[in-house]
């Protein structure tokens, strides 16, 4: 479909590629691997024909579609979201106002014999079969799936797209390329502004997207999902793998290992050529069997080692100062901006050492609660911080909260206290920032440099609370791995926000969702979480498949059914399930005055004390907690049976 042949990128003398050559066919999933820097988004804009090659060519079908999402993009305003998304359909909404000419001009025209009539007639079809290949069914119903499926909600569709946050409209001009179903889909991060289920969702779209795709990410699992080939860009050369990204990192040890070998066995004969040159070289008789070993020497193809990459941030968080047992409390929490209620009623306990999740859509109140027991907003009900409690708080933009005219080492120097001061130059260096990146200004750094800055500030006091919102933006995923295990290995308690699956994968245990203005807990990890997601998003499709058929099979049986007999059913359907009612209000009572009885205790210091000392006691706190919520939800279920 698209071919690289012999392609080599120059800048300034250095190549970037050099002789490059792959081919891109139907339907590939492929993901670029390289270190930063090593030409992956110039790969992508040459794929894209946004650049040109010094040498080579990139040789694209005319035929054949290319959509291109780079990171960084100019975003169009004055239409609304549903208006700009439909501009995906510029080519089909064209082709339809000319059939609609054509076939005007065929109603009224009476020439019927002439060249002109045949041309519209040949045309018509031309167009007809055109939009037959493009999918020019529903529009309407495809956008709308593709807004909702990305984390859009329809009461937003009529909002001017200017009024959403940059990453928001990198959404919608995602939207725009799935719907356009290029036959090559280049996507350079697109993960970056999506939240772990329109991430979900997307990995699905492309299971049955029809044509080529080729991306980069720093997320694993993403990778792992979407892709079945990677192209590793290392050295100016290209290796193609036919596997995903998980499966590469070992063949790739294995190649290395192969090098290595290999060089070692070359190193040995090199070794043995020059000592017998420098034996025989002198010997008149030896001299002519010393320059043949010379010759040789000269001759032999070196072999060479590929520079993998091996930097990557390195360090253990300090051993937190000690703290009270319950570390953070929630009562009856909420938050409201004007008359929209982010959410309400927020209730939990936070325990020391436990390590929290918050998961949920964007805009739902993740980095909101966050806030909130930062005590940076003003909130409605209570949270509270346990005793002994040092909190350590990183932003989702806090590389932008750096002092831009600082340089890297006066950012940590001001902070750092004690014996830490003499230490500033190693702990920068663990995070990447050596030799001279110390005395480089913040203004000039990347947004994964900020990011690593940002997260060394977190090193500086021993915190026993640590806030994370999406602590792995910019970082690419040998450093995520290497954060992850910090934190695995840190004995404090952690709250944080991610949309990076793997990274939160086997650190944490106890999840809270935010979803319609309500927080819920779930007692499971990452993977676990996202199929009970993914199994109520297809029922609720199917709900909606099959909601006009319900209710036309009930309006049958309704007609169908003895009016007095049918009354007498409902009427007994309606005590019995009153009768549920009643029993699961009473449990419900139950249990809320059980939970208040031990939080009324653990409010109390002398009692407080004398609970915590069974090591039980959180664990049967938290399932009267899950029991009080699955009665919940029993009593809204059968409410909405009684209609």
């Amino acid at each position: 479909m698209v071919s690289i042949n012999g392609v080599t990128v120059s800048f300034g003398g250095y190549n970037l590629f050099d002789n490059v050559s792959f081919l891109i066919n139907p339907k590939d999933r492929i993901g670029l691997a390289g270190k930063n820097g090593a030409g992956k988004s110039t790969m992508l804009k040459l794929l894209a024909g946004i650049q040109a090659p010094s040498k080579g060519e990139v040789s694209i079908p005319k035929e054949c579609k290319i959509g291109y999402l780079p990171q960084d993009m100019t975003h169009q305003h004055g239409r609304t979201v549903f208006e700009e998304t439909e501009t995906a359909f510029a080519e089909i909404k064209s082709m339809q106002a000319r059939l609609e000419d054509i076939n005007h001009q065929l109603e009224t025209r009476t020439d019927y014999e002439s060249d002109g009539y045949m041309h519209l007639i040949e045309e018509l079809t031309e167009i007809n079969a055109r939009l037959d290949i493009v999918g020019a069914g529903n529009t309407d119903e495809e956008i709308e799936k593709v807004l909702l499926g990305l984390g859009f909600e329809r009461r937003e569709f009529t909002r001017q797209t200017s009024e959403f946050s940059g990453g928001w409209r990198m959404r919608i001009e995602l939207a725009k390329l799935l719907l356009q179903k290029p036959d090559v889909l280049m996507l350079d991060e697109p993960t970056n502004h999506l939240d772990i289920e329109a991430i979900q969702w997307l990995e699905e779209f492309m299971e049955t997207f029809p044509g080529a795709v080729v991306l980069i990410s720093h997320d694993k699992t993403f990778l792992d999902t979407v892709t079945k080939r990677t192209i590793e860009i290392v050295n100016q050369k290209i290796y193609d793998y036919r596997t995903n990204y998980s499966h590469y990192l070992e063949l790739r040890a294995e190649r290395k290992e192969q090098q290595e070998n290999a060089a070692k066995n070359q190193q040995r004969i090199i070794n043995q050529y020059e000592t017998l040159i420098d034996k025989n070289r002198a010997k008149a008789s030896k001299a002519a069997f010393a320059q043949s070993l010379i010759k040789k020497l000269d001759k032999m193809e070196r072999v060479e080692i590929d520079d993998m990459d091996t930097s990557a941030v390195r360090f253990r968080f300090p051993a937190p100062a000690h703290s009270g047992k319950i570390v953070i409390t929630a009562d009856h929490a909420g938050k409201k901006y004007g008359e929209k209620q982010i959410f309400s009623d927020a209730n939990f306990i936070i325990t020391k050492g436990e390590k929290i999740g918050l998961v949920g859509r964007n805009g739902e109140g993740k980095s909101t609660m966050m806030k909130m027991i930062a005590k940076k907003i003003q909130f409605d009900g209570n949270v509270q911080l346990g005793h002994s409690v040092l909190m350590g708080y990183f932003e989702q933009d806090q590389e932008e909260k750096l002092n831009l005219d600082k340089t890297v080492f006066e950012t940590i120097d001001e902070l750092a206290v004690g014996d830490v001061r003499r230490q500033v130059r190693s702990l920068l260096g663990s995070f990447l920032f050596g030799g001279d990146d110390i005395d480089k200004k913040v203004k000039v750094l990347s947004g994964g440099e900020r990011g690593r800055l940002a997260l060394c500030k977190l090193l500086l006091e021993p915190y026993n609370l640590l806030l994370l919102d999406e602590p792995t933006n910019h970082l690419d995923i040998k450093s995520k791995e290497v954060l992850k295990n910090a934190l695995i290995d840190y004995e404090g308690t952690i709250v944080m926000v991610s949309h990076d699956r793997d990274f939160m994968t086997g650190m944490c245990d106890r999840l809270f969702e935010f979803r319609d203005g309500h927080v819920k807990e779930y007692l499971c990890d990452i993977k676990e979480f996202m199929e009970i997601r993914k199994v109520e998003r297809l029922n609720q499709l199917d709900l909606d498949k099959s909601g006009v058929k319900a209710v036309q099979t009930a309006e049958k049986k309704t007609t169908s059914t003895n009016p007095v007999s049918n009354s007498n059913s409902v009427e007994n359907d309606h005590k019995k399930i009153q009768s549920q009612i009643k029993k699961v209000e009473e449990q419900i009572e139950q249990l809320e005055s059980d939970i208040k009885a031990l939080d009324t205790k653990l409010a109390i210091p002398s009692s407080y004390e004398e609970l915590t000392k069974d090591p039980d006691f959180f664990n049967s706190y938290n399932k009267l907690k899950k029991a009080l919520e699955t009665e919940m939800q029993k009593w809204e279920d059968l409410n909405a049976k009684l209609g």
